[in-house]
């Protein structure tokens, strides 16, 4: 399969905001629990420094996405933060790691000198084992960081990568 990287166009809400809402329904990843509709998520995706859309060449299907902006301002504005959505009937074909490597270059392209995730859930196993083969480091643990879809409490490891 032949993926390319394209910038989110308004024309491609629906897709995006499918593949986004089914992560967040999972209740597992985003720390989002509201869904974005139509209006929403066209301005959300607009809103970002970068969403790229992961499309099959051949046929044009939407297989992910993610979106890429500053994870602060001012003085720290230059560490970017990101969160990648992948269709749930592709996942295990790499297409992850493919996003999060167009990520790292486009977050260099932007001029971010770090690209961080605040909350990586520490159940969210495959994740933590592509960012570490990527190269990010893991910050430590947050003990119950994170709220579960059940109530619970997961802990999350933040995690960063230098740019330049």
């Amino acid at each position: 399969m032949g993926i390319v990287v394209k910038p989110y166009e308004s024309k491609n809400v629906r897709k995006a905001i499918k593949i986004w809402n089914e992560i967040v329904r999972e209740g597992i990843a985003f720390p989002q629990e509201e869904e974005l509709d139509e209006l929403t998520g066209d301005e959300f995706f607009k809103a970002q420094s970068f969403t790229g859309l992961a499309v099959d060449k051949a046929s044009g299907e939407v297989l992910a996405l993610y979106i890429l902006h500053p994870n602060n301002v001012g003085r720290c504005g230059h560490i970017s933060n990101a969160s990648y959505a992948v269709r749930s009937d592709l996942r295990g074909r790499h297409i992850g790691e493919f996003i999060v490597k167009d990520c790292i270059a486009r977050a260099k392209e932007l001029g971010f000198r770090i690209l961080q995730f605040n909350a990586v859930v520490a159940t969210n196993i495959h994740a933590r084992h592509l960012y570490n083969r990527l190269g990010f480091k893991e910050l430590g643990t947050i003990p119950g960081g994170f709220r579960m879809p059940d109530g619970s409490f997961a802990d999350i490891i933040p995690q960063f990568i230098k740019l330049i």
